[in-house]
């Protein structure tokens, strides 16, 4: 069963939370952070991708950088730029893309729980960025930005999430570039919070869906800080790591794409002729091609589109992971035919999330940066939790999430 709790937020004045919200940090490079933070001391990038003051190519990971995300944390609460709640509270948090929303609860998720496998994942994580995201933790003694979980519906947290939404906002704004809307509104009812905290713990299991180095980054911080505490009890708040759950159906996978570099010694013509002994193949023009259906995909070479169907034997309807089409994918054309053996190291491989739209890919391969691209159907918010709750990992550049969550609307110290 999952436990979680409130937390005394720290959060930006309502006349201040468009200047301080930011973009994730690993959603954009360092450049593109001193870009978007021009001009605006408040910028939650300071704190987040604090190498933006420094010198251009400073390296993101040097101490002084650090450091300086600490410092930066500590001015913005000595300005007033981000101020703690003076009550443990639950909050709101409903995102808006091309007219849908959908509202996640923010809480402080239990380490144990990470640890034990209540907090289930679907994606293995790379110990540098694990070490990266730690240091950061430590330093602020804070998760200044939210992970991305989500958990199976529940009717009784439907309708306490309908009467907040139902009221005047904290928050609400449109972000530039995107347009995406986000809305905030603060659980402090002490009946509320406790019905919030009662249904969690009726549920089996949480899900990350985006966000699984800086899960185990705040995990492990806390079991680090327990393990260090000699008068350690489990109700310090470092037991504890902010994160943004929504109801499993309210969310939307979308297709992550795959461009390589070279047919590996291949022509064009004996690749699509290869193609045919596990899929259909049926050439569809200049047109774009989106894949239809699941176990089908879009194929981008030479100025033309395919559709390629995969035929019986190449799945397995009944294994979670043989199933996915990125396992189709990487078995039958990225390793079979074009010698890619590890998507996580190989360097003729890039990947290209959905949100860039087929036009990405026909552009970087037409651009002859790339020689061909490969568009798959998204996975379902059902196959992941069956992954999940399988205990297997997917395969790399399964998922990709959208909208992003907005870092800046609330923060969670760990001493309280």
């Amino acid at each position: 069963m999952a436990v979680i709790k409130p937390f005394k937020g720290i959060r930006p004045p309502q006349d201040l939370v468009e200047q301080v919200a930011s973009r994730p940090y690993d959603v954009l490079n360092s450049d593109e952070a001193r870009a978007e933070a021009k001009g605006n001391e408040k910028s939650l990038y300071h704190i987040i991708k604090p190498e933006i003051d420094f010198p251009e190519g400073t390296d993101e990971h040097d101490p002084r950088v650090y450091q300086k995300a600490a410092d930066n944390f500590r001015l913005f609460q000595e300005k007033g730029w981000l101020v703690q709640d003076p009550k443990e509270c639950y909050y709101v948090y409903a995102q808006t893309m091309n007219g849908k929303t959908q509202y996640g609860l923010v809480v402080g998720a239990y380490v144990p729980d990470y640890m034990n496998g209540v907090i289930k994942k679907h994606e293995l994580t790379r110990r540098d960025k694990e070490e990266d995201r730690m240091k950061h933790v430590r330093v602020n003694n804070a998760n200044i930005e939210p992970v991305f979980f989500a958990y199976p519906d529940r009717e009784d947290l439907d309708a306490l999430v309908r009467k907040y939404a139902a009221q005047p906002p904290v928050y609400h704004f449109v972000a530039p570039g995107d347009g995406f809307g986000h809305t905030f509104w603060i659980i402090d009812d002490d009946t509320d919070i406790a019905a919030v905290t009662a249904a969690f713990a009726d549920l089996p299991a949480l899900y990350i869906a985006d966000g699984h180095h800086r899960s185990a980054a705040a995990a492990l911080v806390g079991a680090e800080k327990a393990r260090q505490n000699p008068a350690h009890t489990g109700e310090e708040e470092y037991n504890y790591f902010m994160a943004v759950c929504f109801p499993a159906s309210q969310l939307t996978i979308i297709d992550y794409n795959r461009v390589v570099k070279d047919l590996n010694g291949l022509t064009d013509e004996a690749f699509i002729e290869a193609l045919k002994d596990r899929f259909e193949v049926e050439e569809k023009g200049t047109d774009e091609y989106r894949p239809s259906a699941l176990h089908n995909f879009s194929l981008y070479l030479g100025g033309r589109w395919y559709s390629l169907t995969a035929k019986p034997g190449t799945y397995d309807d009944h294994d979670p992971i043989g199933v996915l089409d990125v396992t189709i994918s990487s078995r039958y054309i990225l390793d079979e035919l074009l010698g890619i053996k590890d998507l996580r190291s190989d360097k003729r491989i890039d990947f290209v999330g959905g949100i860039r739209g087929l036009g990405e890919l026909k552009k970087r391969v037409d651009s002859g940066e790339m020689k061909v691209a490969l568009a798959l159907y998204p996975v379902s918010m059902q196959q992941l939790m069956d992954i999940a709750d399988s205990g297997n990992i997917m395969p790399p550049k399964t998922t990709w999430f959208e909208p992003k969550l907005r870092s800046g609307l609330v923060i969670h110290k760990l001493d309280d």
